[in-house]
């Protein structure tokens, strides 16, 4: 993947590795905030590799108001238990990991802590990831909707939990070892926990 100026991304809830592949690849990349919520995205969900297979965690949000209402605006819901089941999802899956318990502290509190917009929670994930990795993108939000992308790269609709096959340009996954896949059954582009739970400092290297 080359170098791009600008990036547009949505925000995402632990996004998978691509989305941090265009972050990190790109010289600036802006995520939209004014956006209306779209369903069924990676904006509240991440997808893990659980030992039955690929499975979705997906942050319960409360309904917008008729007409909608900007991404940054949107409430969670504490619906279902969901910081709860997600702990207990990522220990599972990640819990014999090389890492996990080597990072489990840094994310413990979004799983135990009270968190109002969907935004902030994504956001703050966003950062302590990438303090993980050690990489310090340059990342802003949208001053407003953009509606045509003139001179960015806009991955905001195109990055989807129902395309299987990598849309960002000169991008291809590279493979690593996985708890439940080896590299014969590697499952790519999952949420960049399983990177980094699996592979630690290196990390980087794979984006």
């Amino acid at each position: 993947m080359t170098s791009t100026a600008t990036s547009l991304l949505s925000t995402a809830y632990l996004a998978p590795i691509e989305w941090y592949a265009v972050m990190y690849r790109s010289q600036h990349t802006a995520i939209e905030q004014h956006e209306h919520y779209v369903k069924q995205t990676w904006r509240n969900r991440c997808r893990i590799l659980m030992p039955h297979g690929p499975q979705d965690l997906v942050i319960p949000v409360e309904k917008p108001a008729a007409g909608g209402c900007p991404i940054r605006d949107l409430r969670l819901s504490d619906h279902g238990n969901w910081q709860h089941h997600h702990w207990n999802a990522l220990r599972t899956a990640y819990g014999k990991t090389p890492y996990f318990e080597y990072y489990a502290d840094d994310f413990h509190p979004f799983y135990h802590q009270h968190y109002d917009f969907l935004w902030d929670y994504n956001e703050q994930l966003r950062q302590l990831v990438c303090s993980l990795m050690d990489i310090q993108p340059d990342v802003s939000p949208t001053q407003q909707y953009i509606k045509n992308a003139v001179d960015m790269d806009d991955y905001r609709y195109s990055i989807h939990p129902r395309q299987n096959q990598p849309v960002v340009r000169d991008y291809a996954p590279r493979s690593y070892y996985q708890m439940f896949g080896g590299t014969a059954h590697f499952c790519p582009n999952l949420s960049i926990v399983d990177l980094l739970f699996n592979m630690g400092p290196e990390s980087v290297l794979f984006l």
